[in-house]
């Protein structure tokens, strides 16, 4: 059961969501609030785990609440703007709902929700500070408002880039929020190195290694200090090519 919570300032709003809540049998709504301090202390009290959004509130908008949330639940915004798309993309909101819409575009957001959390659980199974289990051969990351199955063997390299990274498979970056560190505790060890503070490399993808470089098809990754002994360790050579 996903338990639910609305927020809009307009009562017919409020009143739709509610009635599509109630029609779809694995949704629980859990309250309803006019405005973002009834939501604030709404969820002090109840467990949540999707809000219903509205954007355009007195006092407190949908996005400055969303913004202050330590813990955040999944969201769908529901609005009558257009504006708002890159900050719903940006807070990592799960839909976007456009006023007036209809229940069967409500469905297909909830039904969004329902797979995202299912996968979510599916690939959480395993406590995200242990090694990966070599036996798997795939991984799940959250891109484009969905999550993604990535096989380890299609994986190139993987670029970091502040707090999203992109995972290149087979020339085609895929782009999801996680740090360098989360992504590399997911990947076998026997299949994956870091070879940079910005860069993880695929080992059966490396064409040739020259100097302070490294060669995957057509682009050339950089090899860091810091990581270049480890590299050299594992690939069983005593010496790099620009010493020998």
């Amino acid at each position: 059961m996903i338990r639910c919570l609305a927020i809009d300032d307009e009562m017919p709003a409020l009143d739709l969501l509610e009635d599509n809540i109630l029609k779809v049998p694995f949704l629980e709504l859990v309250g309803r609030c006019k405005s973002a301090i009834e939501a604030i202390e709404m969820l002090r009290q109840h467990q949540v785990d999707l809000l219903f959004l509205d954007i355009q509130m007195p006092d407190i908008t949908g996005i400055q609440l969303l913004k202050s949330l330590r813990q955040k639940p999944l969201v769908i915004f529901t609005t009558a703007y257009t504006t708002y798309a890159k900050e719903g993309f940006d807070l990592d909101v799960i839909d976007y709902l456009m006023k007036p819409y209809s229940f069967e575009r409500f469905l297909k957001a909830v039904n969004k929700v329902r797979e995202y959390l299912e996968l979510r659980a599916y690939t959480t199974g395993q406590h995200p500070s242990k090694p990966a289990d070599n036996s798997q051969e795939f991984l799940f990351v959250k891109a484009d408002y969905k999550l993604v199955k990535i096989n380890f063997s299609d994986i190139q390299y993987i670029e970091g880039l502040k707090d999203y990274i992109k995972i290149y498979v087979k020339d085609r970056p895929v782009i999801t929020q996680m740090s360098m560190k989360a992504i590399e505790e997911k990947l076998p060890p026997n299949q994956f190195i870091r070879v940079h503070r910005s860069y993880i490399v695929s080992f059966p993808k490396i064409d040739y290694i020259q100097k302070q470089m490294l060669t995957i098809g057509r682009k050339e990754i950089p090899v860091s200090e810091n990581y270049r002994d480890n590299l050299f360790r594992i690939i069983n050579l005593e010496k790099s090519p620009e010493s020998s």
